[in-house]
């Protein structure tokens, strides 16, 4: 065999090293295009991922401290309670009108969960028979009627002071009178 390639040979390879040097144009031409791609589609975003993530990372178990750190939790537990205390809504008044406007409307205009509309005399007239205490109480503490109407305690506003409850009470009764 001589050291040189035929013809044909030669002929082969030129067209092989083509075909070769084309699919690695392409091959660089089609990564290119799917990173440009990739780069202007918006990033996928979830919004439960970062909950997600702080409930993975959370710690399991936590530590038993003894009764100091149990008078420890107490004293945080009471100082949290006093601060939520404070947070007295619609700053405090006492204006059952005000306190309507902010909260009642919107189960006693529609009358949701079976709640009677503001004025209705016919549907306040058997709640006012059971007195304002009661009334009140319901508000308060909340109601589960037999009828399956229902009243949230407080209107759902735990931030409601009880006076601030017996004014809007008062308030809503009297335009049904």
């Amino acid at each position: 065999m001589s050291g040189s390639l035929s013809k044909s040979d030669q002929s082969f390879m030129r067209q092989f090293s083509w075909l070769i040097a084309g699919l690695a144009v392409l091959t660089v031409l089609l990564i290119t295009l799917g990173w440009m791609i990739y780069n202007h589609e918006p990033k996928e975003t979830n919004p439960v991922a970062a909950k997600q993530l702080a409930a993975r990372i959370a710690p399991v178990g936590a530590v038993y401290s003894g009764n100091t750190g149990r008078a420890a939790i107490a004293a945080a537990a009471e100082a949290a309670a006093k601060a939520a205390a404070a947070q007295v809504a619609y700053g405090g008044t006492t204006d059952g009108k005000t306190i309507y406007e902010n909260l009642c409307h919107s189960c006693h205009t529609a009358g949701v969960a079976g709640a009677p509309k503001l004025g209705d005399k016919a549907a306040w007239a058997p709640r006012l028979a059971q007195g304002m205490a009661t009334l009140i109480k319901h508000a308060t503490e909340g109601y589960h009627g037999p009828d399956g109407n229902f009243m949230p305690p407080k209107g759902g506003n735990p931030a409601l002071t009880d006076a601030q409850v017996k004014a809007a009470v008062t308030w809503i009764t009297d335009q049904a009178k």
